[in-house]
Formats: structure tokens, sequence, C-alpha cells
């Protein structure tokens, strides 16, 4: 039965000359394995340039219950990026934030709301002609409510310390190594909750945008089963150095 559907590119592998196996994050069918023929054909019908990784398609494909490799009738770029590919700051934090998706995001179930933050997200930092260089750190700590582990709000005073591992403030410094003292857990709540088009206002050190992202870094680390080690961290920061 064919069904037309939305998705979110997360992994592209040859599977032999001329076909890809492409992950896809759906808005019907959580996280989906689609083989996809002639990709590298001169006429493709669904050609390689479309299946980077968190570009948007617009899918029509087939779906079988309990069947590992579904088959794709139709895919094609929606809305087609303006800016991504051709942006190297935009460009190398996509890389960065599409390695950081995949080893978080296990759903082999509809997530609509999961779904649509990504999308959206993605669809406004190619849209937006001043990206902020804050933009990554803000998604992750977003994306981590989708996720469960979203970081907990100061209530007391006296809670100088926030423990990453229980992702909460409190007021006597954890015994274990994973925590952040209040000036640098201020900038994680305030990055939380700042909407994407005001991140522009927050200003960030190098040393300190740094600093953070190890440190969320280290919180998914905390709360996300075997989410081992991100290969693009490092060419993230020489690019936004």
């Amino acid at each position: 039965m064919l069904h037309k559907i939305r998705g979110i590119v997360l992994k592209t592998t040859l599977y032999s000359e001329s076909s890809v196996i492409v992950q896809v994050f759906t808005d019907k069918f959580g996280i989906q394995s689609y083989l996809i023929n002639g990709v590298k054909k001169a006429k493709a019908k669904i050609p390689m340039n479309v299946l980077q990784p968190l570009h948007l398609l617009d899918m029509v494909v087939y779906h079988k219950i309990n069947t590992q490799i579904q088959r794709v009738a139709e895919a094609r770029p929606l809305p087609v990026f303006r800016s991504i590919p051709y942006h190297v700051v935009k460009n190398t934090i996509v890389q960065f934030l599409n390695e950081v998706l995949y080893k978080s995001i296990r759903q082999q179930h509809t997530d609509e709301n999961l779904f649509d933050f990504i999308y959206n997200a993605i669809s406004w930092f190619d849209e937006t002609d001043e990206p902020s260089v804050n933009f990554h750190l803000a998604f992750l700590l977003k994306l981590s409510r989708f996720l469960g582990f979203a970081p907990r709000a100061q209530t007391r005073n006296d809670q100088k310390y926030f423990d990453l591992q229980e992702g909460d403030f409190t007021s006597v410094m954890p015994i274990h190594p994973h925590f952040i003292e209040k000036t640098l857990a201020d900038y994680f709540l305030l990055l939380f909750s700042t909407p994407f088009e005001k991140l522009i206002e927050i200003k960030l050190a190098n040393q300190t945008r740094r600093l953070i992202l190890d440190k969320i870094l280290v919180y998914y680390t905390l709360h996300t089963a075997s989410f081992g080690q991100i290969k693009s961290h490092q060419i993230l920061e020489d690019v936004l150095s």
C-alpha cells in the first residue's frame, strides 16, 4: 500500500554500485530504512544530492509491517534548501546535528511532535539570513525536551550547581564530576528557552560556547543509551572559532 509521508534524512549507505539504503525519520512511521535504486545515474528519478544529511523530503512509499527495508515510489526535497548546502557554517552545523540526531533518535514508532520540531527548526535555519552560531546549542537543549530529559529550572537561590546526571539544580555539590556551576547553567536555561529567531541576541565568547557544547554532549551521553563519541565535534569547533 502506498503512503504519502514527510521524511528527514539521517544516514545514507551504499548498497551497490547504483543503489543506497537511506535511514529516514518519517512523520508517520518513525525511523525507516528505504532501498533506493539508480541514485548515481545521470537521469536518476531520486538523485543522490537530495539524500544528504537532514534534507527534508516529501515521499510516497510502500510500507509493509515487520519489513526491515522498505521501498520508495517517489521522493523530492520539500522545502528545497536554499542556503544549507552552500553556507560553510550552516552546513557544518547541520552535519554535526545530524550525527547527534542519528545517535539519539531510536523511534521505530510515530512521534509527530519530535518530527515537527526537527523539521521546522531545520527549515527555519535554512531560511534565516543571519544564522546564529548558537543555533546548535539551542537546538540540542530544546531537543532534550522531546527526548525526555529537558533541564529543569532553578527553584531556590541557594541552588548553585546544575547536576547533569539528574538534569536539575542542587544546593549541594554533587559527588560525581558531571555538574556545572550556576553561571554556565544559566546559559543552558537561556539557550533552552530562547526562540531561534532571538538567538542572535545571545553573545557568547568562543571559549564559553565550546565549554557549553562539551557539557551538552556530556548531558546527552548521560541520558542517551549507546550515545558514543561525536566525530564531527572538532570540525564544528574549528569552523566556528
